[in-house]
């Protein structure tokens, strides 16, 4: 399916940030879905991160794909505060031909998805906009990198992008205890928007992924969580893609199913008894 996409900015005033739009057809009953790219918060970009927000638009989704600010020099929490500005500005204001009764959504792949969990806390604690889903593949959830995956794939605290993100990210390590920069260590983690999370067998992030899945379940959030088969080279392969990349397909139908029933179900549960 052909995805067209134009560049739009979203807000206004400084908190405004550039974005990239991605159609696959017009329809106005269409979901809508922030998107923020991976990147280890300090590099990517709307436009280099297509990969991820071109299956969400080929699932059916109207995806915002923004350029959210860079670490280090803006740590902590300037990117996560400017993009709740977006998601805000975004549940007011809407796109041209997108109705304002479209179901609202968070998504991002590593660093995104990280961004895209603090969202989801951001919106439950401020009550506001109300989210249908948030959507996170092999997110980057837990500064400590000491799980057994990440020790697996030979990285960890010290002399990897990752570690190197998260030290740009946060400036001092106070700052990790809080929970929206690391929502895996959140100590209240009920009434968040329903969640599908999505890693790998071969994904470093895999370990803190299903970690957060479970503890979200825990917590009595409707979650689907999906393990794809190796190889798939997750997290890098969602930044810089393979020529072979047989999980495509498979991630595309999992996104069309959890937007299909999150949108059904918020209709429900908005219709009149």
């Amino acid at each position: 399916m052909a995805t067209r996409w134009t560049d739009q900015i979203i807000g206004t005033g400084p908190q405004a940030l550039p974005a990239r739009i991605y159609r696959s057809a017009a329809s106005g009953a269409a979901p809508v879905v922030l998107h923020m790219h991976a990147g280890a918060f300090v590099s990517g970009s709307a436009d280099k991160g297509r990969t991820v927000p071109e299956l969400l638009a080929d699932a059916g989704a109207v995806v915002v794909s923004a350029d959210y600010p860079l670490a280090p020099q803006y740590r902590f929490p300037f990117a996560v505060q400017s993009l709740f500005a977006a998601l805000k500005w975004l549940r007011t204001n809407r796109l041209d031909g997108v109705s304002k009764k479209a179901g609202l959504f968070v998504a991002g792949e590593e660093a995104g998805g990280n961004l895209a969990a603090a969202l989801a806390l951001m919106a439950r604690d401020q009550q506001e906009p109300e989210l249908a889903g948030q959507i996170l593949l092999s997110p980057m959830l837990d500064p400590v990198l000491g799980s057994c995956s990440v020790r697996q794939a030979n990285a960890g605290p010290s002399g990897c992008q990752w570690a190197d993100g998260w030290h740009q990210y946060l400036g001092s390590a106070d700052k990790a205890a809080h929970p929206y920069a690391a929502p895996v260590n959140s100590s209240r983690l009920s009434g968040v928007a329903p969640a599908l999370i999505i890693t790998a067998q071969d994904d470093l992030l895999r370990d803190e992924s299903l970690r957060y899945a479970r503890r979200l379940r825990e917590s009595g959030v409707a979650v689907r969580e999906h393990v794809l088969s190796a190889p798939t080279h997750w997290p890098c392969a969602l930044v810089n893609p393979q020529s072979d990349q047989r999980w495509t397909e498979q991630v595309r139908g999992l996104f069309k199913s959890f937007l299909s029933d999150a949108v059904s179900n918020r209709r429900a549960a908005l219709s009149p008894v």
